[in-house]
């Protein structure tokens, strides 16, 4: 993601009168649900059974990852429109945390979808194998993995890339990272981590679709269950959706006129890289009972009154 935005803030930098107009439409929804992410994270620190839970622990940690990655998409794209050139430095660290939260990102997904695969297939063993202990240390090891292309450039960048010598730069990966090895790199890992979370994703919907023909099976909870793991696999292809930015900038831009050009990757903009990362949260949340009947109270500062919700012997079935 972090690729395609700065590609496409480059086209976005240049002279577009209706640049105030579409940073207001584009930064507002994204503030209104960083406010939203918020309360989510507020809500999952007020049971217990929220931050025990490994269910919990990683839409948690989704939430963090997805809200990050939403203000990291805000701040370049503000920074683009702004005109605004960064020190090389300042503007390496951002294109690493940027690539490091989308692949974050997507790899959180595949967990999600292994551990209520756990909870259907498995439901006598979940709570021996998502342990507390286990999911935090499943979630370091995504981190771990997610880190790679970036201590990659990092090491090309100080160590062997010579092309990089002005001090203030347009903040894109175009700018700073000029060698054809760090292309090669990008294209690498992602088709790695998409390719792996996508064959992860629907094995774990086929094996779960399996389970719930059997007798044994509880039809609600696996049918729940499914559904989370088809979001996933939605919720991925968005992500991949988001990777073909780049490549339609490079399509129109030499078929259309400029500010047709513009007009469209604007769209792009906000339709594959914000709203996905400002839904899929809320969606999630939504979906839970327990989880949902808290959200609502806090979200409108206590006004809405609390009904009853699940209690947390009743908060095994999934999202």
């Amino acid at each position: 993601m972090s690729n395609n935005k700065t590609n496409l803030t480059q086209t976005l930098l240049l002279f577009d009168r209706d640049a105030p107009v579409k940073t207001f439409l584009s930064v507002t929804p994204c503030v209104i649900f960083l406010y939203v992410n918020g309360v989510m994270l507020f809500t999952l620190r007020k049971k217990t059974v929220f931050q025990d839970s490994s269910r919990y622990i990683l839409f948690g940690h989704m939430l963090w990852v997805d809200t990050l990655n939403l203000f990291m998409s805000v701040l370049l794209f503000v920074c683009a429109v702004s005109r605004i050139f960064i020190v090389k430095n300042v503007c390496l660290i951002l294109l690493i945390v940027a690539t490091a939260l989308f692949h974050v990102s997507t790899l959180n997904l595949a967990l999600m979808s292994l551990e209520r695969y756990v909870a259907i297939c498995f439901p006598l063993r979940h709570a021996d194998i998502t342990t507390y202990r286990r999911t935090n240390m499943a979630i370091g090891v995504v981190w771990m993995i997610g880190l790679i292309q970036c201590l990659s450039e990092m090491t090309i960048f100080y160590a062997f890339d010579s092309t990089n010598t002005a001090m203030n730069l347009f903040c894109s990966r175009t700018t700073l990272f000029r060698l054809p090895i760090y292309k090669i790199l990008d294209i690498a890992f992602t088709c790695i981590y998409f390719l792996s979370v996508c064959f992860i994703i629907i094995f774990t919907y086929a094996s779960i679709a399996t389970v719930a023909k059997t007798a044994s099976c509880d039809k609600m909870s696996a049918k729940k269950a499914n559904k989370t793991v088809l979001l996933h696999l939605i919720q991925l292809g968005l992500g991949a959706a988001s990777l073909l930015v780049g490549v339609i900038q490079e399509t129109i831009y030499v078929y259309l006129d400029y500010m047709t050009t513009i007009h469209i990757m604007y769209f792009c903009f906000v339709v594959f890289i914000i709203f996905p990362k400002c839904l899929s949260p809320l969606i999630y949340g939504l979906r839970d009972k327990a989880f949902s009947c808290l959200f609502k109270y806090y979200f409108t500062f206590g006004f809405k009154k609390q009904k009853t919700c699940p209690t947390e012997t009743h908060l095994v079935a999934g999202i």
